[in-house]
């Protein structure tokens, strides 16, 4: 009887994906990361504009990469800025594809997400909130909020966000469905999601043309590699059968050995200014606290530092903290200012002498809870107006808190 169960558990994603399980085995999209395919909708229409270098204080580009939704199974014990989804610490840990990863990096082994499920994660790592939301619908964030979009052109730090299998730069439609490259006999595949897309949820990018633009599929990002047009930020998220949401993490390590590992030893996406976030939106229990497996990756880091451990408490607003530090922006005077959630990551607050707190064990917060916080996008009648940033407030950049004429 259990391995019948077992079974069925195993066979759940691939029903819920419209596919069979056997047809689900990783194919690469293209012949290497570099490369455009022509399993994308449309090629590339150019590269992104050249931009000058802003230098950081310990490194000039930062890259997540998302990888979203994880159904684990016994035999490979995985979970997943790269961001995955829904696993616990515990078990991505002891995963051997990521124990090696820790070697080339830093293992922070006190991150936790904000809450459940997935979608509230992204959107508070660029937007320094997740205004109460507790489910994965679509969303459109009004255009008086700001995110992290505003504090990196108010530096003229370039940025992009880098998103599989969506159609068309810009594009601001919640799905996609294109040919199954996966499975030729089958149908279309969605294989896009916007959810999984952060700075496209707000409107203060999303109605901007120029900021639209900034969207782009993974054709694009060939091409950018390529040209060495990467910007200084990036945030990219595969699709959703290469980031595991409707696979397996065995499909998920898969991707992550023909997109990222080439890219860790290419210098026009890897150099020794370069820092690399790979972490998970959730973790999968949610009746134990929230802590993520996540690691740092990147020629920024110190020969001597890789293979070490930090130990510092961290969450999704630490990204929006850390670039501030290293750059000397401003804030958005939300998540990312507030003292307990927002530690800055400690080879960057070394350098900059940010002081982070030395929350520890039973001292962390429970971030574990969902459809609890009220807001504008609680679904559970727990309704509070969008918030004004707390113009007081002092980020880890030391600059002030964004305001522009409509947009707090």
């Amino acid at each position: 009887m259990k391995s019948v169960l077992y079974a069925l558990v195993c066979l759940i994603p691939a029903v819920l994906a419209g596919t069979d399980a056997g047809a689900q085995t990783f194919k690469p999209p293209s012949s290497s990361p570099t490369a455009q395919s022509t399993n994308y909708v449309g090629q590339s229409n150019g590269t992104l504009p050249l931009s000058a270098l802003v230098p950081g204080k310990v490194f000039d580009r930062f890259v997540q990469v998302a990888l979203p939704k994880f159904w684990h199974h016994s035999s490979v014990l995985i979970k997943a800025q790269i961001w995955l989804e829904n696993t616990d610490f515990a078990v991505a840990s002891t995963t051997p594809a990521f124990q090696s990863l820790t070697q080339q990096g830093i293992l922070l082994n006190a991150y936790y997400a904000l809450t459940h499920p997935s979608q509230p994660n992204y959107a508070a790592t660029v937007g320094g909130d997740y205004w109460g939301m507790a489910d994965d619908n679509l969303h459109s964030i009004p255009s008086n909020i700001s995110t992290i979009v505003d504090l990196l052109e108010a530096k003229n730090i370039s940025w992009a966000s880098y998103q599989e299998n969506m159609p068309t730069d810009g594009f601001t439609g919640s799905s996609y469905a294109s040919k199954n490259y996966i499975n030729t006999r089958a149908s279309s595949y969605t294989y896009y999601m916007r959810k999984h897309n952060p700075t496209i949820n707000y409107e203060s990018v999303s109605l901007v043309p120029s900021r639209t633009a900034r969207h782009r599929n993974f054709n694009d990002f060939a091409v950018d590699v390529t040209a060495s047009a990467l910007p200084q930020w990036l945030f990219v998220t595969p699709n959703l059968v290469n980031d595991a949401h409707d696979t397996s993490i065995d499909f998920a390590a898969q991707w992550l050995q023909y997109w990222l590992l080439p890219l860790l030893a290419d210098p026009r996406f890897n150099d020794n200014r370069t820092l690399i976030l790979l972490t998970f939106d959730e973790n999968e229990s949610t009746n134990v606290n929230n802590q993520v497996f996540s690691v740092l990756l990147g020629g920024a880091i110190p020969q001597g530092l890789r293979g070490t451990t930090d130990s510092t408490y961290y969450t999704h607003y630490s990204p929006l903290s850390t670039v501030q530090a290293n750059w000397g922006l401003g804030s958005l005077g939300r998540g990312d200012t507030n003292k307990t959630l927002s530690n800055v990551y400690s080879l960057v607050a070394n350098v900059t002498g940010y002081k982070n707190n030395k929350l520890s064990g039973s001292s962390i917060p429970s971030t574990s809870s969902s459809g609890k916080t009220p807001g504008p996008l609680n679904p559970n009648g727990l309704y509070a107006p969008y918030p004004p940033p707390n113009l007081n407030a002092v980020g880890a950049g030391g600059g002030p808190v964004f305001v522009s004429p409509g947009i707090h």
